[in-house]
């Protein structure tokens, strides 16, 4: 082992637990968006104890994901300066429009979400949200504009060995990007479905044993056909119709049609790969030399006649390559080397990905089945269905993370596609010994934030959302001026 196979190591571990964070981010933020936006229009007191429900869990994903996210900016001059060498004219545009432009969008406007409540008019408070939503998903299309381009560069030349972008709209219009950017947003949206699925499932079964939802006085009049008691509590839900159906019925939904969208990108890629990246399609399909008529092996040993070669061409018959015959050409092309991926790695994470994106849609759409309206009134969300919804939480995360594996791992040995090699894109002056010790901290310093995170999101979901206070009284203008301006700070404030 050397320096370089750690680095890689260090560059794996910090971007697959940052890309943790990122995905939920995106499909959070959304969600919480389109809770406020229920509030503003209805005036229903469960939007809001929603709203700021899951908007404390945004925050929490929010604040871990800046901060991981940080480290992956020092690693290329720490780990992989000849990388950034090379990239750094081309990568230069996007990263700095996702940085000033996208990111500061996104982190002031959430500031002003935070600490707007009770202080900015309701419909401004509402644009700060989405407004922030707008700027977390330019974000990542920069950013993956930026990593298509690794995959197929375009709008750029080489000269003097580095390479010098032509066109910027070229490498944000990539044919790569654009296909891949909608692929990776909805199956964002899958995760943030799962997440919110997961909660509702747990608080519903809270529920049938206590009664009652934790840390609230029941459901909102009239939203479970319940009237408040005299002392202006309500009684326990009834049946399925708590406050938990409502983001329960809204993460289905937004969960199936993610996971339709992320089906139909993923066609599209599929046929990309087929033009642009032969070697990883090869290596996800387990296919070894070039056949016409390519079969699809879901596993080993099971083949489906010409479905490969239907998937990626939109015809039958058609000539798919295989890794060894890609492996020979390239050494043809770029001169003796191995330039085959790591293949069970990349030919089990399509599966898993499959797997378990396809379990999650398709609990998805049994939720909806059983979740809907019957004779006009809401069904009851069965105890065995909300158990089941627990799952949601890991099922899509491991979906998304074997995705990235897949997409990372399988344009290897190349950091960009066709020009630059991994083992010549690590730091030279970098020693083993350095890379290791910064591996170690890393990683130890990661462990401790993945529990920190895992600490403040449980505790957070176990309270649930808090009761709303009511507005302070008017305040009688014969009071003084102080004691007017302390009734008016008594709403309470989310944070």
């Amino acid at each position: 082992m050397d320096a370089l196979d750690l680095a890689r190591w260090q560059f794996g571990v910090t971007t697959v637990y940052h890309f943790l964070f990122v995905p939920l981010t995106i499909g959070l933020g959304v969600f919480v968006a389109g809770l406020q936006t229920a509030w503003y229009r209805t005036g229903k007191e469960h939007y809001l104890r929603l709203t700021k429900f899951f908007g404390k869990l945004f925050l929490i994903n929010f604040a871990m994901g800046v901060v991981t996210g940080i480290v992956q900016e020092f690693q290329f001059g720490m780990n992989w300066s000849e990388y950034s060498i090379f990239v750094g004219d081309v990568f230069g545009a996007p990263l700095a429009l996702e940085a000033l432009l996208a990111f500061f969008l996104e982190s002031t406007f959430i500031g002003l979400w935070i600490f707007g409540w009770d202080k900015l008019p309701r419909g401004v408070h509402l644009a700060t949200i989405w407004i922030a939503v707008i700027g977390s998903n330019l974000s990542a299309y920069f950013i993956l504009a930026a990593n298509a381009w690794m995959k197929h560069p375009v709008g750029y030349e080489v000269v003097d060995g580095k390479a010098r972008m032509t066109d910027l709209w070229a490498v944000l219009t990539n044919s790569t990007a654009l296909a891949q950017v909608p692929h990776v947003i909805a199956a964002a949206f899958v995760v943030a479905g799962g997440f919110v699925l997961a909660i509702c499932g747990y608080h519903l079964l809270r529920e049938r044993h206590t009664g009652t939802a934790p840390g609230s006085t029941g459901a909102a009049p009239g939203f479970d056909g319940t009237a408040p008691g005299p002392d202006g509590t309500a009684p326990a839900p009834r049946g399925g119709a708590s406050i938990w159906r409502t983001p329960m019925r809204a993460a289905l939904l937004m969960t199936a049609i993610a996971g339709a969208l992320v089906a139909g990108s993923g066609d599209t890629s599929a046929k990309l790969l087929y033009e642009q990246q032969p070697m990883k399609l090869a290596a996800a399909e387990g296919l070894r030399h070039d056949t016409a008529g390519a079969p699809f092996s879901p596993v080993p040993g099971l083949e489906v006649p010409m479905l490969l070669s239907l998937l990626s061409t939109n015809d039958p018959n058609a000539v798919v390559q295989g890794t060894e015959d890609l492996q020979a050409r390239y050494e043809e092309r770029f001169g003796p080397g191995d330039y085959l991926p790591n293949l069970p790695v990349v030919f089990w994470s399509f599966r898993v990905m499959i797997v378990f994106g396809l379990s999650t849609v398709g609990l998805s759409v049994l939720g909806l089945w059983l979740t809907r309206r019957r004779r006009g009134a809401p069904r009851e969300v069965p105890a065995w269905f909300a158990r089941i919804c627990l799952l949601a939480l890991p099922l899509p995360t491991i979906a998304v993370i074997a995705g990235w594996l897949l997409s990372e791992i399988g344009r290897q040995p190349w950091t960009v596609q066709g020009e630059l090699l991994t083992a010549a894109s690590v730091s030279p002056g970098v020693s083993l010994a350095e890379v290791a010790v910064s591996l170690a901290v890393f990683t130890a310093l990661y462990g401790v934030l993945a529990l920190v995170e895992a600490i403040l999101l449980t505790r957070h979901v176990k309270a649930g959302p808090e009761p709303v206070a009511p507005a302070a009284p008017r305040t009688p203008p014969s009071r003084g001026d102080d004691e007017i301006a302390d009734a008016r700070l008594q709403p309470t404030l989310m944070y």
